[in-house]
């Protein structure tokens, strides 16, 4: 099994889709914990995009010189085979501030 890490970014192949799901292969950010991603086949990732929206939901990121966001809002779980080869990872700040969002996101 291939090592898959917290914010690393892969591209990923996320057709077919439905509905208002971010669609086609793009990069995207693995944010599930590293304890899941030793054990599982699958992942939980979360689209990057160019396409900056205002919501509380998203992240405000800069990866390989491009200016985008993390949606957040769009996360989902792939299985491994929908990866298509490592990117690189997202800096610490960025990490940080997508860990802050998951939080509030989930938190009561």
């Amino acid at each position: 099994m291939d090592v898959v890490k917290r914010f690393d970014v892969h591209l990923v192949n996320l057709d077919p889709t439905v509905g208002h799901e971010i669609q086609k292969s793009r990069p995207c950010v693995i944010i599930s914990p590293d304890e899941m991603n030793r054990h599982l086949q699958t992942v939980i990732i979360a689209p990057l995009t160019t396409t900056v929206r205002s919501y509380p939901t998203r992240v405000v990121c800069r990866f390989q010189r491009k200016q985008g966001q993390v949606a957040l809002d769009q996360i989902r779980t792939v299985d491994r085979q929908r990866l298509i080869r490592r990117l690189g990872k997202l800096d610490a700040t960025t990490a940080t501030a997508i860990s802050a969002v998951l939080l509030e996101m989930f938190t009561l």
